[in-house]
């Protein structure tokens, strides 16, 4: 499919999510000329990369469920569902785009109460999100979904790896920080800033959220020369090894980077 109509039938699956998608795209812009009137530096890196980098994920995040809730029975549940990850992913952005106005963390920032208690509100929202992403790996396995066989196991995959993609999440919010070894904001990636001198649990996060996308994508690619579902099985579980070595290595304190 072209963009064009790729962006014309998320519309029409899910308007809502649709129209937060590009409401995310226009922060992402906001956050990008930051670099240009600010140059604020927190923990080593420019204050506006990190909203930059969450109005990019909330964006691919609800573009992606606008588009795969539309294989569950459309019920009052999808309507709920969607209007709760908008509401969790607003409240996000808008304490992680309020704490760079202020030239401070976002994450793990318990300096001050106030600091504190964004934070917590934060990890109240995303606990919640994680519920809403349990919720719907449920209704997948429930009758009624609108797929293939070989789609419907690729998408459970996702689906899970995206659940699972929280524990790493939980892990930095229990340490208060993403590097393992050294204090944040250490000799990082450009942009990225992952670690390139000790562990870095956001690398485990990214890849295992994202094998969201990288089920969804392969299922796609193998339904187009097979209709069995053991390419997809093997895929995953390939995946799944990929993900739990990316979690060894960042909480043994070990960088995969070799540089």
């Amino acid at each position: 499919m072209k963009i064009f109509e790729i962006l014309t039938e998320i519309k029409r699956r899910n308007s809502l999510l649709y129209y937060f998608g590009w409401a995310n795209l226009g922060l992402l812009g906001f956050a990008l000329s930051g670099f240009v009137w600010d140059d604020t530096i927190i923990t080593g890196i420019h204050a506006w990369i990190k909203p930059a980098k969450f109005a990019l994920s909330v964006w691919l995040y609800v573009w992606t469920f606008g588009w795969l809730l539309y294989y569950l029975p459309q019920s009052r549940q999808v309507k709920w569902i969607s209007y709760l990850m908008v509401v969790c992913m607003l409240i996000e952005n808008t304490a992680i785009f309020m704490q760079a106005f202020r030239g401070v963390r976002s994450h793990f920032n318990v300096s001050t109460a106030f600091d504190a208690t964004v934070f917590s509100i934060m990890g109240i929202f995303i606990a919640i999100n994680t519920c809403i992403v349990l919720w719907v790996l449920i209704l997948f396995f429930s009758p009624g979904v609108k797929l293939s066989r070989v789609m419907l196991h690729a998408w459970r995959a996702g689906i899970f790896l995206f659940f699972v993609g929280g524990v790493s999440g939980g892990i930095m919010s229990g340490t208060l920080a993403h590097a393992v070894g050294v204090p944040d904001g250490g000799s990082g990636l450009p942009l990225l800033n992952w670690s390139t001198i000790a562990g870095d649990l956001r690398i485990p996060h990214f890849f295992t959220l994202h094998g969201l996308q990288v089920m969804a994508w392969f299922g796609w690619w193998n339904s187009k020369r097979t209709e069995s579902t053991v390419p997809i099985t093997i895929f995953f579980l390939g995946y799944c090894i990929f993900s739990i070595a990316l979690h060894i290595f960042a909480l043994e304190g070990k960088s995969i980077f070799p540089f």
